[in-house]
């Protein structure tokens, strides 16, 4: 990509987007594309092909996913297929109608099976049945990667499908309903500290900045006993934190700037030619972006609890699901092209604590 080449970035304003967008500014690319959601809806067909036609782009990175965490996932899976297939859809025919000449598309190792083998290399994928909670929208990216995958095979374009392990960093989403896991339990043992501190304006400002059902907003008037009756709606009392799950199983985390620092580095120097050469059949060509490391939930929110400094206790409530109990990724293809990670997990839970608490 040459540095005044029109880049666009869809999903610029999320954690994904936004993490790709400042590397390829500190890259030095001067002629970036983005649009926020109420200037451009990414599932309004007439919409993308207009913006397409008036930015004519030359690279997209599809960046922009509706995303959530589990309880997000299983409860609104309806949202999650359809979101994601219109999206992924309009994005890629119109770069393919504008001739785009290079797209990289980012999907999710949720894609793997549920019982596949760990650590999950690409040649995994479509061998078993998906986790079931996520199951929707596993099957949307899967849509995405073979969608990438059947235009190259038939038109020779340059598509090329990532897929990051669980990602965390800035501009994530900390909302206690549909955030992932990691947010999640940031804000929960950050919450549950300001209250065994009897802090509640450190709560009032804390809902302020991301209200939670409402509580917080301009229009909220809550009593202190109705703002602490909602945390404990979530799990968050005085002295004590509840998560969902029984604690065991391991997870994958990769630091979103990372993340974006190695899509950057295959949109750079990786084509899809160079992933397909010598496969008698044109399949598993997506690369995974991951660290290839993991820890337990039980263990990360021990870490995140020393590191907020919370004395309270963390309890697991078994009822709920834990999905799926180990999903590794194998990064040897990523590797192999010239890319690793940097960033241990104790030090990227420090930068995000780091992060929030500027926000806040």
């Amino acid at each position: 990509m040459e540095n005044n080449a029109k880049i666009y970035i869809a999903g610029h304003r999320g954690l994904v987007g936004s993490a790709i967008w400042e590397n390829l500014k500190r890259r030095g690319y001067t002629n970036l594309i983005g649009r926020r959601h109420s200037e451009l809806d990414l599932m309004d067909s007439v919409a993308v092909a207009r913006f397409f036609d008036e930015e004519q782009p030359e690279y997209v990175f599809l960046a922009a996913a509706h995303v959530g965490g589990i309880m997000a996932n299983n409860t609104y899976r309806a949202d999650f297929i359809y979101r994601n297939l219109q999206i992924q859809n309009n994005v890629i025919g119109e770069s393919f109608r504008h001739n785009v000449k290079k797209l990289l598309f980012l999907g999710s190792t949720c894609i793997y099976p549920k019982e596949a083998p760990q650590p999950m290399s690409e040649e995994a994928l479509l061998t078993g049945p998906l986790e079931y909670t996520n199951e929707p929208y596993a099957i949307a990216k899967i849509a995405g990667l073979k969608m990438c995958e059947s235009f190259n095979i038939q038109y020779g374009t340059n598509y090329i499908a990532v897929m990051p392990t669980n990602l965390y960093g800035p501009n994530d989403n900390f909302d206690l309903e549909k955030s992932h896991v990691l947010p999640a339990m940031i804000r929960k043992i950050h919450l549950a500290k300001c209250l065994m501190e009897g802090d509640m304006e450190a709560i009032r400002d804390d809902l302020r900045r991301r209200p939670l059902e409402g509580v917080g907003s301009a229009k909220s008037s809550a009593t202190d006993e109705q703002i602490i009756a909602l945390l404990e709606k979530y799990g968050v009392t005085r002295g004590r934190v509840a998560l969902w799950g029984s604690g065991k199983p391991l997870r994958e985390f990769l630091w979103s700037e990372e993340m974006a620092d190695a899509c950057v580095y295959v949109m750079e120097r990786v084509d899809f030619s160079d992933l397909a050469a010598g496969k008698e059949e044109v399949r598993n060509c997506h690369i995974n972006i991951g660290t290839g490391k993991e820890i337990s939930i039980r263990h990360l929110a021990s870490l995140i609890k020393e590191t907020i400094g919370f004395s309270g206790e963390i309890v697991f409530d078994r009822s709920k699901p834990d999905g799926t109990m180990r999903k590794l990724t194998d990064p040897t293809k990523l590797n192999d092209l010239g890319w690793k990670h940097q960033i241990e997990i104790e030090e990227g839970v420090r930068r995000m604590y780091a992060w929030y608490s500027e926000k806040q």
